[in-house]
């Protein structure tokens, strides 16, 4: 099939929203607000509900009123995400919620799981994470980047993980989602939500998005309708915050201001990273050696705090074998 070009509209770019926290932060309701102000009061919005039943604890309640569950129980693979997206797709949503993408990589049967199998059944080296992450990007990854559903929201569960300082390990002050380490890549706005229920982004795309999903604020309908009007190229009321988009409060991702060569490069590199951790500290120091001066000082808080760790553990579990 012979595709022509044409001139480019806003239209075609969906929004992708990342949002995660620790459990009972409101990230739910957030995104049924962001979903319902998005769609407006009449327009169907859906979730693939993973959190036993909790996600339609909200239904009815006012200001988002209806809204259609998928569930996905027991076997949380990629593949079962690809289906829940597809059967999102037919029901014609105007927003769809993913609560949650932790699931896909740490529940039973996801990402994690798969490779732990792997691993047991005497798999080495790449051969235990090469499957699983082709499934994670295939059924998952691409699933989401590709959809024609106008907007999807991916929930996350969050923790604060443990980093070594010296020779103690202390609690990081940085969250983390509980999702591979690229998936916040792919977002044009992600964040987290603290216990107040307020957003705090570490990515904005392009800095109007800011204008939307407002950094220091609780998310709420008209978030949602100001990030419709974006997507329709609707001059919003809203104005940006500068300092938000600009320097960010927290902007903490290495892809901040992701589109520019330089912003690729981190991006790739990390995901190089990544990679070479599954197969120990050796894999990982023949990645980070050869890289720029510039990227090493873009990468060195990732390496320290993801990269690093998961070499070490890999090793460690090399040496159980």
């Amino acid at each position: 099939m012979n595709m022509a070009f044409r001139p480019a509209t806003r239209s075609e770019a969906k929004p992708l929203i990342g949002l995660y926290a620790e459990s009972g932060c409101g990230k739910t309701w957030s995104a049924l607000l962001l979903a319902r102000g998005f769609a407006g009061p009449e327009g169907r919005i859906g979730m693939i509900e993973t959190e036993g039943g909790r996600g339609e604890a909200y239904v009815g309640r006012a200001p988002v009123g209806d809204y259609l569950v998928r569930p996905i129980r027991q076997v949380f693979s990629p593949q079962e995400y690809g289906k829940a997206i597809s059967d999102a797709e037919e029901a014609k949503l105007g927003a769809l919620i993913i609560d949650s993408a932790s699931h896909e990589w740490e529940g039973a049967g996801g990402v994690l799981a798969m490779a732990a199998a792997n691993d047991s059944a005497g798999k080495k080296g790449v051969l235990v994470w090469q499957q699983p992450k082709i499934d994670h990007q295939r059924h998952f990854m691409l699933r989401l980047m590709q959809t024609p559903i106008p907007l999807v929201i991916v929930c996350m569960r969050a923790k604060y993980p443990m980093e070594q300082k010296g020779a103690q390990w202390v609690r990081s002050q940085k969250l983390d989602p509980k999702q591979a380490d690229d998936i916040l890549f792919e977002m044009f706005v992600h964040g987290w939500i603290d216990s107040e229920h307020n957003f705090h982004a570490t990515k904005y795309t392009l800095p109007e998005l800011a204008s939307a999903i407002e950094n220091g604020k609780p998310i709420s309908i008209e978030s949602g309708r100001a990030l419709a009007d974006w997507a329709r190229g609707t001059p919003s009321p809203r104005q940006p915050d500068a300092r938000a988009a600009d320097q960010g409060e927290p902007v903490n991702d290495p892809t901040h201001g992701a589109g520019s060569p330089e912003a690729d490069q981190i991006r790739d590199a990390d995901i190089a990273l990544a990679d070479a951790a599954v197969d120990g500290l050796e894999a990982l120091e023949a990645v980070w050696k050869p890289l720029s001066p510039a990227l090493k000082r873009a990468l060195k808080a990732a390496l320290e705090r993801r990269h690093k760790p998961a070499a070490e553990e890999a090793d460690a579990a090399k040496a159980r074998a």
